[in-house]
């Protein structure tokens, strides 16, 4: 498995481990009327692409296959992390957020941020995620609760920053 920047064309394969991350994982924990209004099939595309064009995720191969993605902003945000149902529980997610740690650390981001699903909360908190405010948001008019979840991140010494040329902590991504 390699972790890679985004790139333009992904964005079909993107909706599917989206589609089956909601549909696959996530059902167990909302209603079918929720699941259909998070993740429908008939879902826009034009605005998919732009929405992933925009938040420019991480994305996971593996088998010459998009498993997984997630993004970073700036601010710490993190707006999307899927995992495709056929690759859960296999360290993928695992990886993911390692990645996320390190690229938030190299840009001197103070803390991570994201509205997580009831379902990845666990899957947070093993990450010192704490839970800020229980939300209930509302997608296509159906009542969807997840929580907004925070962790502080301690910044790591100057002399640990990778550089050009020189040791120290390097990300995953292969540009």
């Amino acid at each position: 498995m390699q972790i890679r920047p985004f790139r333009p064309g992904d964005e079909p394969a993107l909706f599917a481990v989206f589609h089956s991350a909601v549909h696959g994982l996530a059902s167990t924990n909302y209603t079918p009327e929720q699941i259909q209004a998070w993740a429908p099939q008939d879902l826009d595309r034009n605005i998919w692409g732009k929405r992933m064009q925009d938040i420019q995720p991480f994305v996971v191969e593996a088998s010459d296959e998009i498993a997984a993605y997630a993004d970073v902003q700036p601010s710490g945000y993190i707006d999307h992390f899927f995992v495709a149902a056929a690759y859960a529980r296999r360290g993928v997610g695992s990886m993911l957020m390692a990645h996320i740690h390190i690229v938030a650390r190299e840009q001197d981001i103070p803390a991570l941020t994201s509205d997580v699903s009831r379902t990845a909360q666990p899957f947070f908190e093993k990450f010192d995620f704490v839970i800020v405010e229980q939300r209930l948001p509302v997608i296509r008019g159906v009542p969807i609760p997840n929580a907004l979840m925070r962790k502080e991140l301690t910044p790591l010494p100057s002399i640990e920053r990778a550089s050009p040329g020189k040791p120290g902590i390097t990300s995953h991504v292969k540009r």
